[in-house]
């Protein structure tokens, strides 16, 4: 097997273990950004903007991960 073979491979993993880490981030962060709003909401505002910042860099980090694997996948800087 040469690394030709295995670049598809490596390529969904690049991709899909941190789309399935940001999904799993993301879905925590709401359901306590819910829980806390119903304990109390006078804080909502506040926790509302914190919860956007979290997500926002959450997501950033899948974003990056997906622009990595598809740089690879074209680019294929370990053909030789």
């Amino acid at each position: 097997m040469s690394g030709n073979d295995l670049l598809p491979l490596a390529v969904a993993l690049i991709v899909g273990i941190p789309a399935l880490g940001s999904c799993i981030g993301i879905g925590l962060a709401t359901m306590k950004l819910l829980e806390s709003s119903a304990r109390q909401p006078e804080l909502m505002q506040q926790l509302q903007s914190k919860y956007f910042v979290g997500v926002g860099v959450t997501d950033g980090a899948f974003i990056i991960a997906t622009g990595i694997g598809l740089w690879l996948a074209t680019a294929n800087p370990f053909a030789g």
